[in-house]
């Protein structure tokens, strides 16, 4: 499990992300996510992207495509943008790709309205990764969530499945076995976020919430309490086959340490 880890950068320019890339590179991190949200956007993720492409062949990378950050002046340029990206992503092989509508859906235009123009326009090569949230349902009243799963499964274009942090296993446990009845044996990859806890995380997390991720009082008033949740969500990960996203800070020996320290 620990060779498959995935890590999340980020960074606020090309100088940065070429500090955690040579820190990836020397700890023999070959799994890496970049984000698609402040301040990696627009200009700089294209940047990123060609950066990579053409410095780090190394990396297997996931990159987040946000619907709702790479708007450009309207629905069908933002789409043309987006089919220019896929086309980038066919021809490195090391590429795949997780489209996310954004936290503020752009109207007529997010991942569903993408993916069935995608298969209306008969783009059938592409495999996509989507994002679902399996805890917005009990914490945060939205009943929408499973609607918009099966939308996007039943577009024939998804390989992936990126679960959304939160600390209720149970609600998980029932997700899970949700997405694999609706998958219906069809071969899906999952992929489940991962914070690694540290008194910083807490006080800064307590101070600015995370949009839509869940972490239970108990273990932001316990460090004790959230590592040994945190072991808990490891193994279940583990056990149903789901491969961690580390989304913590890791750009050090010992906040990597601390990581593997879980495993």
């Amino acid at each position: 499990m620990i060779n498959n880890l995935r890590f999340e950068l980020s960074f606020k320019n090309i100088s940065q992300l070429e500090n955690k890339l040579n820190f990836c590179k020397f700890n023999k991190i070959k799994n890496i996510n970049i984000p698609c949200k402040d301040p990696i956007k627009k200009d700089l993720f294209n940047l990123t992207i060609n950066y990579i492409s053409k410095n780090y062949h190394e990396f297997n990378v996931t990159y987040h495509y946000s619907l709702y950050h790479q708007y450009s002046k309207n629905k069908e340029k933002s789409y043309q943008d987006f089919l220019r990206f896929l086309k980038k992503s066919y021809s490195n092989k090391n590429y795949e790709v997780l489209l996310v509508s954004g936290s503020n859906k752009k109207k007529n235009f997010d991942a569903i309205n993408v993916l069935n123009n995608i298969k209306k326009d008969k783009i059938l090569k592409v495999k996509l990764g989507i994002a679902h949230n399996p805890y917005l349902k009990k914490y945060y009243k939205v009943s929408s969530e499973r609607e918009r799963f099966e939308r996007k499964i039943s577009s024939g274009l998804i390989n992936s499945v990126w679960l959304q942090y939160g600390t209720d296993i149970k609600v998980l446990q029932n997700e899970v076995a949700y997405i694999k009845k609706v998958a219906n044996y069809e071969k899906l990859n999952l992929f489940g976020s991962l914070l690694i806890p540290s008194k910083q995380f807490i006080a800064r997390f307590k101070f600015r919430p995370w949009k839509g991720v869940h972490i239970s009082e108990m273990y932001l008033s316990s460090l004790e309490d959230f590592y040994d949740f945190t072991r808990d969500l490891v193994c279940f990960y583990k056990n149903n086959n789901i491969t961690p996203v580390i989304e913590t800070d890791f750009s050090s020996t010992e906040k990597l340490d601390s990581v593997y320290d879980f495993f």
